[in-house]
């Protein structure tokens, strides 16, 4: 591929702390990978949940294909994520501690053509520490401005 497709959600970082991440794989139809590939893909929303020993990305939103005829897929469907069983149950007991969820961070197209999800296990930040986060990006600007002169 020529160009590298990177979808990031910027409000996972802004509205969590992030302690792990991890690389899944997706099970997608076949009009969802050529949304993905046009870059018509929303994580704003999106997290995951444990159904039945199963780790699924919910809320993420794929635009229907442009060129698909009546075999199109539904756009805000439940998609199992693929991982390693070890990891599955490392994320699983993490997430059943007080305040800890499972939260896309970014989807991208790997070298060999398939979709990966970039997901964190994360916790909640609260309000002073949001405050905190915007200082940090201002003091970081104004550092960058003065070097530039």
């Amino acid at each position: 591929m020529n160009e590298q497709l990177y979808i990031k959600n910027k409000k996972a970082y802004f509205e969590y702390a992030i302690l792990d991440e991890y690389t899944a794989g997706i099970k997608l139809l076949g009009t969802e990978i050529k949304s993905i590939r046009e870059g018509k893909v929303n994580l704003g929303d999106a997290f995951c949940t444990f159904i039945n020993e199963q780790l699924y990305v919910r809320n993420m939103h794929i635009s229907e294909y442009t060129h698909g005829s009546f075999y199109n897929h539904e756009y805000k469907r439940d998609r199992v994520l693929l991982l390693n069983k070890k990891e599955l149950k490392k994320l699983k007991t993490r997430t059943e501690e007080k305040g800890l969820t499972i939260i896309p961070l970014a989807m991208f197209i790997s070298e060999r053509g398939f979709a990966k999800l970039k997901i964190g296990l994360a916790q909640g930040k609260k309000t002073f520490d949001k405050r905190e986060t915007m200082k940090e990006r201002d003091v970081k600007v104004e550092m960058d401005r003065a070097m530039k002169r």
